[in-house]
């Protein structure tokens, strides 16, 4: 945050021009105001379609989750394959999404990185479930990522979506943390939560 543009008390996001016209934003120009200050670098957000959407905050588990699985992936990971936690995905001139791994080959220019060019996307959620499964998967579906595993932190499952086809991913399944959950183009990945230690939360 940048308090010396923005009181420390006003909301990140608002709701009173519902129903209005919102002013469209590009991924340019959202780029140029972190680079020179106006947005806070580390400020956690999504651009979906010009509109800026704040992203929830990360919990204690999400940020376990999300070492446990980073640890992992660098080390089984094979040399043509690059496994990047928390890169900005530019999908189109007014999107741009922040998955918490994104594998892709290693020979590619990061300039062409977008969404046929991900083999694995995977976002780690606990309090933005729903989103992640629901308007976030849509999205990624829309423009052409292959594959996306949403890990519920709470319940130690992965959602695997797959096989795209023209109404989104044809294939979705859950699986427990002691099922074997296989890439489709990435099967060097295959993992088992309950191998990293991920295991439900006991209520």
């Amino acid at each position: 945050m940048n308090p010396h543009l923005r009181p420390s008390d006003l909301p990140l996001a608002t709701q009173a021009a519902e129903g209005l016209p919102r002013r469209c934003w590009t991924v340019a120009e959202i780029e140029e105001m972190v680079r020179v200050g106006i947005i806070d670098e580390d400020e956690r957000f999504e651009l979906i379609g010009g509109e800026v959407v704040p992203m929830s905050p990360k919990g204690a588990r999400h940020e376990w989750i999300k070492i446990e699985l980073n640890r992992f992936f660098q080390r089984v990971a094979p040399t043509h394959l690059s496994v990047a936690p928390e890169t900005t995905l530019r999908l189109d001139p007014r999107t741009f999404v922040e998955p918490d791994f994104c594998v892709f080959r290693r020979d590619l220019d990061l300039k062409a990185l977008d969404g046929p060019a991900v083999l694995l996307a995977v976002e780690v959620a606990d309090s933005s479930l729903a989103y992640d499964k629901g308007r976030k998967i849509g999205i990624y579906a829309a423009y052409g990522v292959h594959e996306v595993w949403v890990v519920d932190a709470l319940r130690a499952t992965i959602w695997i979506h797959r096989r795209l086809g023209a109404n989104g991913y044809a294939e979705i399944a859950e699986l427990a943390s002691d099922e074997l959950a296989t890439p489709t183009l990435a099967p060097e990945l295959c993992l088992r939560l309950s191998d990293l230690g991920i295991r439900p939360v006991d209520h």
